[in-house]
């Protein structure tokens, strides 16, 4: 098969390809299209595109991105993307090898996950009770941290949540995760009790928005837990955000330090301080590898030690 005349057009095959083939999602895509425009931006500079560049170009491409300052983890991503676009290339016959496979890349630091202590969770979880511009808005905003807090789901996963999941006092609620892959997460009381009374005034908004229409012009009931006016449909990401930051304030806590993967990340840490199997933590979180779950065993590991430094008679100088 030819190969298309222009970069752009070989990146938006991709990206589609990644869409229909891979379920990849919106901010995947997003993170791939953005790479791969500065790769290809670095090679038009010099004369040059995806078709003939070589293995060299790829690395002085990797060499140039270091030089700029970009983090390890910056690095490693766009070696992924380019790797990644090649390997399609070569399987849609534009080019008979794939200059990045065998390239090796920067690796990426693997820092201690920042996390809450149980405290400040439930500093958060009180605060959400409370803020918000209606009683509609303060249970929504309860319901979203109970159940974030309680399951430890990505803030993509929390806010597409269909409303369907919620249904009959769930003891369990289903989650598609990141490639489409679902896994089932056990409510808490505390969440069940949030979820139950939002969905009560959620449905009874709902109906009423639709009722205020024309009964010709009447839109269906919307299928997301979490509705909003924009083109998704439901809470965006950004929206969610906002409301933590402002929870955040009300709570006593720096917003800048609490993002909906500290609390994540706190859900994990809680659940091994207090004894949970490993393997159990990786199903509910969706981690495809342990290793990427086994770094909360260093963050308990530093607690300990932090503790045993503060606490212990003979470490005091």
């Amino acid at each position: 098969m030819t190969a298309p005349a222009s970069m752009d057009l070989w990146i938006s095959a991709f990206l589609e390809a990644q869409a229909a083939d891979r379920d990849a999602a919106t901010n995947t895509r997003l993170a791939y299209g953005r790479d791969l425009k500065d790769f290809a931006g670095w090679l038009a500079h010099r004369g040059e595109g995806f078709a003939g560049a070589t293995r060299e170009r790829v690395e002085a491409y990797l060499v140039s991105c270091e030089a700029q300052g970009l983090s390890k983890a910056t690095r490693a991503r766009r070696l992924s993307a380019i790797r990644q676009l090649y390997r399609f290339a070569h399987e849609e016959g534009w080019r008979a090898d794939n200059p990045a496979i065998r390239l090796t890349g920067p690796g990426k630091s693997r820092s201690l996950p920042k996390t809450l202590t149980r405290a400040e969770v439930e500093a958060l979880l009180d605060a959400a009770r409370a803020t918000g511009r209606s009683p509609a808005e303060r249970l929504r905003n309860a319901c979203l941290m109970e159940l974030l807090y309680a399951t430890g789901m990505r803030v993509t996963e929390l806010v597409s949540l269909p409303v369907a999941a919620a249904r009959g006092d769930p003891r369990m609620i289903l989650v598609r995760g990141k490639g489409g892959k679902e896994r089932l997460v056990p409510l808490s009381a505390p969440a069940r009790a949030a979820l139950a009374d939002w969905l009560a005034t959620r449905d009874a908004e709902d109906e009423a928005r639709r009722m205020a229409s024309p009964a010709a012009q009447r839109p269906a009931p919307s299928r997301f837990l979490f509705p909003a006016k924009g083109a998704a449909g439901h809470l965006t990401r950004q929206g969610f955000f906002t409301t933590l930051r402002a929870i955040s304030g009300a709570a006593g806590l720096d917003p800048a330090a609490v993002t909906p993967h500290v609390l994540r990340h706190a859900f994990a840490t809680h659940l091994l301080e207090g004894g949970a199997d490993l393997r159990a933590i990786q199903t509910l979180l969706g981690h495809a590898d342990l290793a990427t779950t086994e770094i909360y065993t260093h963050v308990v590991d530093e607690r300990l030690k932090a503790l045993v430094l503060t606490h212990h008679p003979l470490a005091k100088d």
